[in-house]
């Protein structure tokens, strides 16, 4: 599942190839996904997925959405609103979490919601903590109606401004994305046990990227937030040994 991810995302970001070759190479990858579901795989990454779909059930859909995010990274580089930056989450995001849950024989509708949510927040942890280094790579995962509503502009990142507007910005942005995190939480009780311990390091571990974002006075733009050596095996500590009890009081 992995190396079929990798490629396709450094199929979209790695490299000097113009649009159109990535896209093209995307196409392919998806016609050995086709193949690979139609038991015609004839590439090392595609046969050990048809073996692994033949196991679990995976739905090719769940593949087709990475795809899909993959292409998005090459054609669009802005999100008009919070409702297509989530969009472009649940393309991204949400299918590597049910995935997992397939994988682990733990798919139901309410661990796929709750999956969901866990996936979109750390997306979101995730931009919030990468503004400055996807903005050298031409992105910007900061919906354009924040930045018009606090009246600052795509000129301002690259100025660096880290002023109260671009705070009120990413003092949103980080809302946001903790609102999915902790909404998603219980699902580190109730999946099953095999995959328990890694559902609470991810949680945690966007929970502790969001406190880093705002402990650098959401000055994302001059310096990336990175959790400390400590904090992280305060991290593993914390999931091994309170794996459902955080969940009735988030650490913040």
């Amino acid at each position: 599942m992995y190396a079929f991810a990798r490629t396709a995302d450094d199929f979209a970001d790695e490299g000097d190839d113009p649009p159109s070759a990535r896209l093209r190479k995307l196409d392919d990858w998806e016609e050995k996904l086709d193949a690979s579901y139609e038991g015609r795989a004839d590439h090392p990454v595609f046969i050990a997925i048809a073996e692994t779909v033949s196991r679990t059930g995976i739905p090719k859909s769940l593949f087709s959405d990475l795809l899909a995010a993959f292409r998005m990274d090459v054609t669009k580089a802005r999100y008009g609103d919070s409702a297509e930056l989530l969009q472009y989450c649940a393309f991204s995001a949400n299918p590597v979490g049910r995935i997992v849950l397939h994988i682990f024989n733990g798919t139901n509708s309410r661990s796929c919601a709750l999956s969901d949510s866990i996936c979109t927040g750390l997306q979101l942890a995730n931009f919030a903590q990468d503004v400055s280094v996807d903005w050298r790579k031409g992105r910007l995962y900061l919906p354009l109606d924040d930045l018009a509503r606090f009246g600052y502009t795509e000129e301002d990142v690259e100025q660096g401004t880290v002023d109260r507007r671009f705070r009120e910005i990413m003092k949103l942005q980080v809302d946001r994305a903790r609102s999915f995190l902790l909404a998603g939480s219980p699902l580190v009780g109730e999946a099953p046990r095999a995959i328990r311990f890694e559902l609470a390091l991810t949680v945690l571990g966007g929970l502790a990227i969001l406190k880093r974002v705002e402990r650098t006075g959401f000055d994302v733009l001059r310096r990336r937030p990175v959790i400390p050596v400590l904090e992280k095996a305060r991290i593993v500590l914390m999931a091994l040994s309170r794996r459902n009890a955080w969940i009735l009081q988030p650490p913040r």
